[in-house]
């Protein structure tokens, strides 16, 4: 015990200043790292701007663009601690593995911007900012211009029509036929109370007043019509 305590008190400041933990902490660049974050910041900007704009489903969750631009900085911080120590990287590689993620993702192209935002982190991590600045402008490009073909052709919706008898069916589907750029019958059902028919239609613009033109239809005893998906019937 003696001994120990001789120890402690023979260590000065400036032994502690000389450890192995320390010398490590000191051996990255801050302007390297400055450098690195706000480029990463930058095209995490850039992923969340496209990703609202290109945006095609029913309900936008701005905490997922969030979620892009943190997922750009935090790969890039991950990326310059493994370039910085190999053995470290192994180590981080091995507590990675374990990581398991069961959020369901709703829409195909959310999986696209999630790659988007790992990848230019990787790429900004390791050092590679022209190659992560063109590689992100040419796909914001291509989203921009294909989600924007698919965002002219018009709105996907469900209409549900409740009819009293077989004989305002053909009426109704004539005043659908006229008034959407698509119809497809997905369903229909019929009972002595009368018919249910259940059709996938592609309106060509905003506005819903076919749901009215049907409702002053004779024989329809309502209309109801419900967005169902991000993705138009061509």
């Amino acid at each position: 015990m003696p001994l120990f305590q001789n120890m402690v008190l023979s260590m000065s400041f400036q032994d502690i200043f000389k450890s192995s933990f320390l010398s490590k902490a000191a051996e990255f660049s801050f302007i390297d790292v400055l450098i690195a974050m706000a480029s990463s910041f930058g095209l995490g900007l850039l992923i969340m701007v496209i990703y609202k704009k290109t945006f095609m489903g029913v309900m936008y969750s701005a905490g997922f663009g969030i979620s892009l631009l943190a997922m750009t900085l935090i790969t890039t911080l991950v990326i310059l601690t493994i370039t910085s120590n190999v053995i470290l990287s192994l180590g981080m590689v091995g507590a990675l593995s374990i990581v398991r993620f069961r959020t369901a993702v709703k829409e195909p192209l959310d999986i696209v911007f999630m790659f988007w935002a790992i990848s230019s982190g990787i790429v900004v991590g390791a050092g590679l900012l022209l190659l992560a600045l063109i590689g992100s402008a040419i796909i914001a490009g291509a989203l921009v211009v294909f989600t924007g073909d698919k965002k002219g052709v018009g709105s996907k919706y469900i209409l549900v029509l409740c009819l009293e008898d077989g004989n305002a069916e053909p009426n109704a589907t004539e005043i659908v036929k006229a008034g959407v750029k698509k119809c497809v019958v997905k369903s229909k059902t019929a009972s002595k109370a009368g018919i249910e028919l259940t059709m996938e239609v592609v309106l060509p613009g905003e506005s819903t007043a076919i749901v009215n033109d049907l409702l002053s239809a004779a024989g329809v005893t309502s209309a109801v019509l419900v967005s169902c998906g991000s993705e138009a019937v061509l």
